[in-house]
């Protein structure tokens, strides 16, 4: 009887790790293939960074309380993060569509309209893609390309013992945002349930002053201007990653790369106000919410310790650890002092 292996038991890292720990690059164009943000590419004026991302209705968005546009923005948006993950320019973007007949055309519209509204902001061009037929609702899959100078790229695998930890934004938000719209929307099924024969047109949502919160969730923000501000006080990142997967997760991530450890301050996590307290009427702590909520989609990077003063000097951009030797391993320092060992607790995608 052949061996059959759970892809849950591996995750999805490492489902990606077990099927291309042997692949070596052939073409001498090939700078980075798997393991980072992007691949990275030669061309005749630097390199080309390329990412790609799939997004499957019922996994990755709920068309229940997503509107299309939104959808269309934030799958755009999400994409071109991971292109200034890497410290490289977007500039070009396919998007393909697996579509079933539920959807007409002034659905797609909607659709095409957030996407647009999000490579307009960043001077992305939209270039091609493929659309097909779908029987199981709708299916998005965006690969973006951007462009840097070969010794301008930041990958995982740069930081080093003392390197100073740093995050954009703060943290948290959007997964509060995400838990408010599943809330309305059970409030809605159950009345559904509990009166189908009954017209629930008169049903509202009750989101009055939770709007950052679900901004954050459906349309997030593409960290361009932080990588604007970096180049501007002369800093270039030793490590970066954008946090798409929970703060724990993408800084294992480095960790791993970089073959270190990490040393994070609770009392350092940025929190909003806004999420803090949504956290506390969800009886959610909102620590746990900023480590492993993910879909914020702000920049986690490291910078050398000698970039101390020019980097707190940057508004929007908050210190909130070191880099250690790989045998310290990764942990969170609570505002008591005691220590306790990162996990990976964020979404997994398998």
């Amino acid at each position: 009887m052949s061996q059959r292996t759970e892809i849950s038991t591996l995750g999805e890292f490492g489902l990606i790790r077990h099927l291309t720990n042997d692949i070596k690059p052939q073409q001498p164009t090939t700078v980075k293939g798997v393991g980072d943000d992007c691949a990275v590419i030669k061309a005749p004026n630097g390199v080309m960074v390329v990412t790609t991302d799939l997004l499957l209705e019922g996994v990755h968005f709920d068309l229940t309380y997503v509107p299309l546009k939104h959808l269309g923005y934030k799958a755009a948006s999400v994409n071109i993060s991971d292109i200034y993950a890497m410290n490289a320019r977007p500039t070009q973007m396919t998007i393909s569509l697996g579509v079933s007949k539920r959807f007409c055309v002034e659905d797609l519209e909607q659709l095409y309209a957030g996407l647009r509204l999000a490579c307009e902001a960043h001077g992305v061009d939209l270039v091609g893609g493929d659309t097909t037929s779908s029987l199981t609702g709708l299916t998005i899959s965006i690969t973006c390309i951007g462009q840097a100078e070969e010794d301008k790229v930041v990958y995982r695998s740069g930081a080093k013992d003392t390197d100073l930890i740093c995050v954009s934004g703060d943290l948290g938000a959007a997964y509060m945002g995400l838990q408010l719209l599943e809330r309305e929307k059970a409030v809605f099924s159950q009345r559904s349930a509990d009166s189908p024969n009954t017209i629930n047109d008169d049903i509202q949502p009750d989101f009055q002053g939770k709007e950052y919160l679900l901004e954050r969730q459906l349309k997030p923000e593409a960290r361009g201007d932080i990588i604007l501000k970096l180049s501007d006080a002369g800093i270039k990142p030793t490590a970066m990653i954008d946090i798409s997967d929970g703060l724990s997760s993408e800084l294992l991530h480095i960790c791993h790369e970089s073959h270190c450890g990490c040393s994070i301050y609770e009392e350092r996590l940025p929190i909003d106000y806004q999420t803090a307290l949504q956290a506390e009427q969800f009886n959610l702590s909102a620590v746990t919410c900023a480590l492993n909520g993910g879909e914020d989609y702000e920049l986690l990077f490291t910078v050398a310790l000698k970039d101390y003063e020019r980097i707190s000097q940057i508004e929007g951009i908050h210190i909130i650890g070191r880099i250690e030797r790989e045998e310290i391993g990764a942990q969170l320092i609570t505002r008591d002092g005691q220590e306790y060992p990162l996990k990976a607790q964020g979404w997994q995608h398998l």
